[in-house]
């Protein structure tokens, strides 16, 4: 489950780095399929790498439109 507090880290460290808040305010801005779509690739290729499940969680995370909300909301529009 998701809380805000899992939100609040997310943008704890967009906040120590723009390039993280850059990149979140683009996926988080696209249309909902489509950032489903592209998070699903993403998803695929840190699986085939062994990535960490923190950083599994935090992809799965973003394709939710209630946290892809929140954060655009504290980040703003892109570019």
């Amino acid at each position: 489950m998701i809380t805000d507090d899992y939100v609040r880290a997310i943008l704890e460290v967009a906040a120590r780095d723009a390039s993280i808040a850059r990149i979140l305010r683009e996926i988080c801005a696209l249309e909902v399929g489509v950032r489903a779509s592209a998070l699903e690739l993403v998803d695929a290729q840190l699986r085939a790498t062994a990535a960490a499940a923190d950083v599994l969680d935090c992809v799965q995370a973003l394709s939710r439109d209630d946290v892809a909300r929140a954060i655009s909301r504290h980040l703003g529009p892109p570019g």
